[in-house]
Parts: structure tokens; sequence; C-alpha cells
């Protein structure tokens, strides 16, 4: 979302800290998706941003759902979401959970390990199963290798076993890490699904669907590629690599690309502070209240309007009464800023509110929609 006149206007009123969003944003990211990768079911992260209103714009789009918790199963049910386009796509889950799952109508899970497939087995019989592969994510800001995925081989052994336990073998999930800026990582993942489905034929064993997971980026202070460059490199890699493989499902799984861009979180300046010979910068929003990935590191574009100071190093840090609560410790930004003054990072629509918690008392920022504010 594009910082305006107009919606600097409109927004002065609303209180701070407040993610302001665009479902309409939303919904062309939703139908560029579609239209770019082939034969593509879309299924939205829930966790990238949970808002009803959202989840309620993208059933009626069609979209299928990603969900890590019965929490977010219950929320996109409740939006009259078709239950046979949702995947519990979380590696780690309580076994009562997935029998929750599985009686709502769930039908396809993911694993990376044999004790979650027992899992499934018990609790989810006869369900469709996708293994997640681990993939390095060196080229991304937000890694995922280490917690999630498994290797080449025993992503194959896993699948054989979920056979033999009665589960359906249906196919491989990646990720090359939140905010990919190699756009051929996704040929590289794709080569390495194709040599497990094609070990796994000779086995016996078809599998349909492949995951490409996430990892799309979205702009901000480097250059990216286009959903369009990687979806070109997606297609052809399908169209080369996977030719003899009929009825090939391809997901895609948006978060961060999804909601990113349709959003501006607003902050505010509460104090300005100097500490041997350092200049702090105190603002509403912080690590505990709608930035907690700047902890690893992720770069916002950050405008102050209307302050056209010289450029100051500073360190940005949120309102708590915790150092862990500080974002960046050398940020350049206008050196004539004032208490009060609004702070505005762009393309935040994503992991903002939902990290967002209630420490110190502290409420997290408010979501608003432009058709509510306009």
């Amino acid at each position: 979302m594009k910082l305006t006149e107009k919606l600097i206007r409109d927004t002065k009123n609303i209180e701070t800290p407040a993610l302001i969003m665009d479902l309409d944003i939303i919904e062309n990211n939703y139908k560029s998706l579609v239209k770019n990768i082939d034969n593509s079911q879309i299924f939205f992260a829930v966790k990238a941003n949970s808002h009803p209103k959202i989840v309620e714009r993208l059933v009626r789009l069609g979209s299928s759902f990603d969900v890590a918790s019965i929490g977010e199963l219950d929320l996109v049910l409740s939006k009259n979401a078709d239950v046979k386009k949702i995947s519990f796509g979380n590696t780690i889950k309580k076994s009562k959970h997935i029998k929750y799952a599985y009686e709502k109508g769930v039908r396809i899970f993911v694993a990376d390990e044999f004790l979650e497939i027992d899992k499934i087995a018990i609790n989810a019989p006869n369900s469709k199963l996708f293994v997640r592969m681990q993939m390095s994510d060196s080229d991304s800001d937000w890694p995922l290798t280490k917690k999630f995925g498994t290797n080449i081989e025993k992503a194959k052994q896993l699948l054989i076993y979920a056979k033999e336990k009665g589960v359906i073998p249906y196919g491989i999930s990646f990720h090359v890490g939140s905010q990919c800026y190699d756009k051929y990582i996704w040929k590289t993942a794709l080569l390495k699904t194709k040599d497990i489905f094609d070990e796994l034929r000779e086995e016996g064993i078809n599998l349909k669907f492949i995951n490409t997971g996430g990892g799309m980026p979205i702009k901000h202070i480097r250059e990216i590629p286009t959903i369009e460059e990687i979806s070109d490199v997606i297609n052809d890699t399908i169209k080369t690599s996977f030719e003899e493989y009929k009825d090939l499902i391809v997901a895609v799984e948006p978060g961060r690309s999804m909601v990113g861009n349709a959003g501006i979180l607003i902050s505010e300046v509460i104090l300005r502070s100097e500490k041997e010979k350092n200049e702090w910068l105190y603002i509403d929003s912080g690590v505990f209240h709608g930035l907690m990935e700047t902890s690893q590191g992720f770069k916002y574009e950050i405008i102050v309007p209307n302050r056209a100071g010289e450029l100051c190093n500073y360190t940005l840090s949120g309102p708590t009464c915790d150092s862990v609560d500080t974002m960046y410790e050398n940020i350049q930004l206008p050196d004539d800023i004032e208490i009060g003054d609004r702070v505005y990072f762009i393309n935040a629509g994503a992991y903002t509110t939902g990290y967002a918690s209630n420490f110190n008392g502290i409420e997290p920022p408010k979501i608003y929609f432009l058709d509510e504010i306009l």
C-alpha cells in the first residue's frame, strides 16, 4: 500500500498504534497468483493475518486455506470456507487436534517425522498426507529451515511409511524461507521434489500434489523478483520436468505475499532521548506490539511525513519496560523528528498484529480497513 497525503489525512484521528488494511489489494494479490501459476490452488496461510474480514473476502474468491491450529480452523469454517479446501499445514500437532480437524472434515495433513504420521494414522485414517522437505533459505529475510522439514531420503521413507499406516501418500511441500529474493530457488526445490516423485513411483506410489509454500517477497528496501517472474520459474520447471505426471496439483501457500503489501502500520513518537551520545527514538509500537519481525533483522521502509531534516542515526525502540523491545540500533531518520510525529511502516500487513501481544498491559495495534475510514 502506498502512503498518500489522502491516507494521512483520513487516518489523522485514528489512535495509534494502528494497522490500515486494503481488502482490494488482497483480492488483486489472490487473482494475480491464480492467473500466473498454472493449474494452481491457492492455500492462504492464515497465520499471516487472521482478521475475519480478510478470511471472508478470500472465501468469496474461492481460496483454499492453510491452517496451523484448530483456532485457525474454527475461524475459516465460521466464515463458510469449504472444508475440502483446508490443509492442516503445521508439522507439530496435538493428537486431539488432529482428531478434531478430521471430525470437522479436514482430509489433508502434513508431517516431517514418523511419530507425527503415527498420530495422523490413528486420528485421521485414510487422510491425504504431504511431507515437508527441508530447503536452504540463505537468501530470505525470515529463515524456516531448522525447525521444519526433512531431507530427501527421509521424505521418501516417510511417504512409504504413511502408506503402510493407512494414510494416503499425497505429495511434497517445501518452503524456501519467507521474503525470498532468489527466484531460482523454487526451481531447485522442484527438481528435488521430482527426484522424490520418480523414486516413489518405482515403489508403486503415485504422488499428485506439490505445495510450493510461501516465500514470495513484497517490496521493502531491497529489489525483489516479481510474482510473474517467480511464477514463470515454477511453470517452466513443472512443464519441463513433470510432463509425465498428469493431473498434478500445484499449491501455493502465500502469507506475506497475500496481505503484506495491503497494510501500513502507524505508530507515534512518544519520546526522544540522548544516552551516551546515542539518539534514541521511542514509539508506541514495538517488538511486542506489531514489530516482532524486526527482532530477526527484518527491515521495513519507514516514512515520517513532513520531516525533512538531515538523516540521523537512531536507536528505535518500543514503549515497554523490556530492553528486548528495541527494533533497530542504527536506523537513519530525519533529525527534526518530534514527540507526537507519526511514523509509518510501509507494507506491514503480514505478521504484525498476528505476533502482537498485550505485554505490559498495552493494547496491540487495532486493524482498520479502508472501506471503514474513507
